[in-house]
């Protein structure tokens, strides 16, 4: 053995990394934790045990509206009934209102629907008011989001024509 092995050796010998013991209970826990979470999940997920439901009352008025993409970066309003453009939301405004289309958008892609049926905008007896995709029966409740925001779908309802 040349000088040169043996100082790897010795090195080896007393600089070696501590191996890392992680106890079994700890593991065991882990494991149940992980299995557990999963299973609940699917329990709520197939049960409806533990999800959030909305109930709301009757419809006191549902406007039904569609948007569309403009070349200038704004979003056309438009009637579904007549075709007409009743409202216009500007390029680079209404970030809560473009953030929720893009959304109902998005989920239309994931069920191959195109942009052509109309979403409505109803408000509650109850005075809530909610967002909804007949299409796809997606519904996003606009008061938790702050009144400045269900303000904007308020002036949105104006513009169209009440069913």
């Amino acid at each position: 053995m040349s000088q040169a092995e043996g100082h790897v050796e010795h090195y080896a010998e007393h600089h070696a990394e501590p191996d890392i013991i992680i106890p079994k209970g700890a593991l065991r826990a882990a494991f149940a934790l992980v299995i557990f979470s999963v299973v609940a999940a699917g329990v709520g997920r197939w049960t409806g045990v533990g999800a959030v439901h909305t109930n709301h009352a009757a419809a006191v008025q549902t406007v039904a509206l569609r948007f569309e993409d403009r070349p200038d970066g704004g979003i056309s309003v438009v009637s579904p009934d007549s075709g007409k453009v009743v409202g216009v939301v500007e390029a680079g405004g209404d970030g809560f209102l473009r953030t929720v289309l893009r959304s109902m958008a998005f989920d239309r892609q994931r069920h191959a629907i195109g942009a052509g049926p109309a979403f409505t905008i109803n408000r509650w007896a109850d005075g809530r008011m909610s967002l909804d995709d007949p299409s796809t029966g997606r519904r996003v409740d606009l008061g938790p989001f702050g009144d400045n925001n269900k303000r904007r779908f308020t002036e949105l309802m104006s513009m169209g024509e009440t069913r």
